[in-house]
């Protein structure tokens, strides 16, 4: 009786040495991946390399993204100013990279504008300034003799307030200010240079503003289609296009919607292509990795399933996967970044390298779980003796 007391008593105390807390537990099962890394730093070191080449071209990817998502979202705002509706010409609108801004293509449609509205017609184009291509339009608000120079363009330039600057044979004094990448002039001096190309944005009657059919209001007035998606392209054998900037269903602004057309280009390009086979690569080196660990340690997992450890080997393997991918996470956001600044140092902001990692950051919870899940699987479908029995 004395001894199965002592038994027992001896049972508990053994039980009790046992860390039971969540807190010791968590300790537990970062010391033990960290021992396993510190054993084969060679396997960490290539799986750390191999996920990070593949965090770092998804990054790279969604950082351009976001850079000409901003881009979009910034110009297409400098161009409507506040208005309510974009009339663009026939041959329609693009974004030139080299003059950072938006270029009408043709003529602004030739339109009657009805009682009540205000219109302002923007001449839009390209011209040389001290051998810099930039993006020039024509204001009422600008003087003869002078240059509105956005702070973009005047940096580009080396231009300052005050300074003088020949645009069109013409010697304008600078005026820095505003917003966009552009240069405005007075309206003549801007016909002389690109002819009629470009744009109306025109503003609702007062106390209309708010209504959703501006449009097509408008549009009948002018006998000009209308459509809220920037998508949609002018028919080039019409007259021109309406953009509603204000109607439209969704929850997405003008703004946005054009802002995700400059996003999709590059998600959709062969860039977006190679970043996806890169992510794919890195879910198959995460897989692979781990599969091989799972094989050289059978036999010390067949011991901690048949001392009743099984789940703390599925576990193991979260936290030994999630150190992997934090470390290769950090690494290849880091890479990303260096090669976006040094190769295309001109779209390239703290703030779309923020936004770049983060969307990245969404791919790893996956690449973690089906990179530990997938092995663990493999060896918790065999019973602890066949796994103290492999060679």
């Amino acid at each position: 009786m004395e001894t199965s007391q002592a038994g027992d008593a001896s049972a508990v105390m053994r039980s009790e040495r046992l860390p039971v807390g969540s807190q010791n537990t968590v300790m537990r099962l970062i010391r033990f991946a960290l021992a396993n890394i510190r054993r084969r730093p060679e396997r960490f070191v290539l799986s750390v390399l191999g996920i990070a080449l593949a965090i770092a071209c998804v990054t790279v990817v969604r950082t351009v993204s976001a850079s000409f998502a901003m881009t979009g979202e910034d110009s297409v705002t400098d161009v409507l100013n506040g208005g309510a509706l974009w009339v663009v010409p026939a041959a329609g609108v693009h974004y030139d990279p080299d003059v950072e801004a938006l270029v009408a293509n043709g003529p602004a449609p030739v339109i009657d504008i009805p009682s009540g509205w205000t219109a302002t017609r923007t001449l839009s184009g390209v011209t040389d300034v001290a051998g810099h291509p930039v993006s020039l339009r024509g204001s009422t608000d600008v003087a003869d003799g002078q240059a509105a120079v956005a702070p973009g363009a005047a940096q580009r330039l080396g231009l300052a307030d005050g300074d003088r600057v020949t645009i069109g044979g013409q010697s304008l004094q600078v005026r820095v200010g505003g917003g966009g990448q552009s240069v405005a002039v007075s309206e003549g001096l801007a016909e002389t240079i690109v002819g009629q190309q470009g744009w109306w944005v025109v503003s609702a009657p007062a106390g209309s503003e708010k209504r959703r059919d501006l449009a097509q209001t408008f549009g009948a007035e002018v006998g000009l289609p209308a459509t809220a998606d920037p998508s949609v392209q002018p028919d080039p054998q019409g007259r021109g296009l309406i953009y509603d900037t204000v109607g439209g269903n969704g929850p997405l602004t003008f703004e946005q919607k054009f802002s995700a057309l400059f996003s999709g280009k590059v998600t959709g390009s062969t860039l977006g292509l190679i970043s996806t086979i890169g992510l794919v690569l890195g879910f198959v080196i995460a897989v692979s990795s781990f599969l091989a660990s799972v094989a050289e340690r059978r036999r010390e997992f067949g011991i901690m399933s048949s001392i009743g450890l099984a789940d703390e080997v599925l576990y193991f393997f979260l936290v030994e996967s999630a150190v992997v991918f934090v470390a290769a996470y950090v690494l290849g956001i880091a890479a990303a970044g260096i090669a976006v600044a040094l190769v295309i140092p001109g779209i390239a902001t703290v703030t779309a390298w923020l936004q770049g990692i983060a969307m990245t950051a969404m791919f790893l919870p996956a690449m973690a779980i089906v990179g530990a899940l997938v092995p663990v699987h493999r060896l918790l479908q065999q019973r602890p003796v066949e796994l103290l029995g492999a060679r």
